[in-house]
């Protein structure tokens, strides 16, 4: 079993920047990518970033070049770096962890961006 929980969510302007942190515990050890989708209202979840646990690291299209994801093995947190900021990313982002060929997923934090 592994648990998740994200922090950093908030609301910034348009052009700004947030820093998503996700924490992993429990079974920790073996766990194969960790990454996050979001969710925007009326919307469905939809991918955003991945690392896996050998350093590739994969966005969607549409945060390439503005968003980075990180992640702390020591400290079992994976972090997705957001700049430049647009009203389009407002969502709850959701962190997942790929482990025993199952995801886990996190409870979601709210980013608002404002125009």
């Amino acid at each position: 079993q592994v648990q998740l929980v994200e922090s950093g969510g908030g609301l910034v302007q348009a052009g700004g920047s947030l820093r998503l942190s996700c924490a992993a515990s429990g079974t920790t050890f073996g766990i194969n990518s960790m990454g996050w989708y979001r969710q925007a209202p009326g919307n469905q979840r939809e991918w955003v970033a991945t690392r896996t646990s050998g350093g590739y690291r994969n966005y969607a299209d549409s945060v390439k070049g503005r968003f980075t994801i990180s992640r702390d093995n020591v400290k079992n947190t994976v972090y997705l770096q957001m700049n430049s900021l647009k009203p389009e990313d407002t969502a709850v982002y959701y962190c997942t962890a790929n482990y025993g060929g199952r995801n886990y997923w996190g409870q979601g934090t709210q980013v608002t961006v404002s125009s």
